[in-house]
C-alpha cells in the first residue's frame, strides 16, 4: 500500500508518516520509482507509535522500545527486553515531575486568578 493507503488506515497523516520515517520509526520499502511501499504490517507499527506517544513518550525512546512490543488484540503487550522496565520508569519520573511542575503553575495562577476576581471582580 502506499502512504495515502497507510495514512487512511491509521488515521495519521501523510506528514506524521513523513516524521516517523525521518525517526527511524517506520521502514518502508522504497520502489524503484521512490514510492514508498507499506505492508500491514506498518499498520500495527503505527498505532504502537501512537498508543507509546499517548503514553508520553518522545519518538527518541519509541524507537528503542518499538521492538519490545506487539498486539494482543486490542492492547499493546510488553515483550522482555534488557532496558525496557528501567527505561519506562526513567519515563514515568520524568512525566511525574513535569506534572509536579504543571500543578505548582497551576496552584500560582489560581492564586493569581483568585487575588484579579478579589480585587476587580469577575470581568
Amino acid at each position: 500500500m502506499r502512504i495515502g493507503d497507510l495514512a487512511q488506515e491509521t488515521g495519521v497523516s501523510r506528514r506524521l508518516l513523513r516524521y516517523y520515517e525521518e525517526q527511524g520509526l517506520l521502514r518502508p520499502v522504497r520502489q524503484a520509482n521512490g514510492y514508498r511501499e507499506y505492508t500491514a504490517a506498518h499498520v500495527a507499527v503505527v498505532r504502537h507509535i501512537r498508543t507509546l506517544l499517548a503514553a508520553g513518550l518522545p519518538t527518541a525512546v519509541i524507537g528503542g522500545l518499538l521492538h519490545c512490543v506487539h498486539d494482543d488484540g486490542d492492547r499493546l503487550v510488553p515483550s522482555p527486553c534488557p532496558g525496557m522496565i528501567a527505561g519506562l520508569r526513567r519515563e514515568r519520573g520524568r512525566l511525574t515531575e513535569t506534572i509536579t511542575r504543571l500543578q505548582a503553575s497551576q496552584d500560582v495562577l489560581d492564586t493569581l486568578l483568585a487575588a484579579a476576581i478579589r480585587e476587580h471582580g469577575d470581568l
